[in-house]
């Protein structure tokens, strides 16, 4: 894991890839839960008889299911040291290229992309990219803003 300690050494790190998280096993427990938290019983994620006659052979998680893992992979990936806080603040631009088929394995790789200092704190962008393994598109594109306040 990397460790970035102060808006400086943060700056410095524009345009570096921070690294990459573990693999994650996706599991039709974790769709359910996620479906059952969301309130989302699509049948494309539950019903895994239905599925494995449907379009992609199987149970798929949600794109938010997919999304939803970012805090747990930065957490493996990074952290920030030096600042009193740190909000999120949002995403830019997210997109879903390739689903998510029961059983496969995620892992995410970050880019510190873009820093900007203002008044009420410094916002960071950091660009994560969610494959899975054996494919050739990834699971999720995600511009993730984050406000660090010193």
């Amino acid at each position: 894991m990397r460790t970035l300690t102060g808006i400086d050494e943060i700056e410095s790190a524009v345009g570096t890839e921070l690294g990459s998280s573990q693999w994650l096993t996706v599991d039709q427990a974790a769709i359910t839960a996620f479906a059952d938290a969301t309130d989302d019983h699509q049948w494309i994620h539950l019903d895994e008889e239905r599925a494995a006659a449907g379009p992609f052979g199987a149970t798929i998680a949600h794109g938010f299911y997919t999304l939803s893992l970012l805090p747990k992979f930065s957490s493996e990936i990074f952290a920030i040291d030096g600042v009193s806080m740190k909000i999120n603040y949002g995403l830019n631009r997210v997109r879903f290229p390739q689903p998510v088929r029961v059983g496969s394995r995620l892992r995410d790789t970050a880019t510190l992309t873009d820093v900007t200092r203002g008044p009420k704190g410094t916002q960071v962008i950091i660009s994560h990219v969610i494959e899975i393994e054996g494919e050739d598109r990834p699971a999720c594109i995600a511009e993730m803003v984050s406000l660090l306040v010193e």
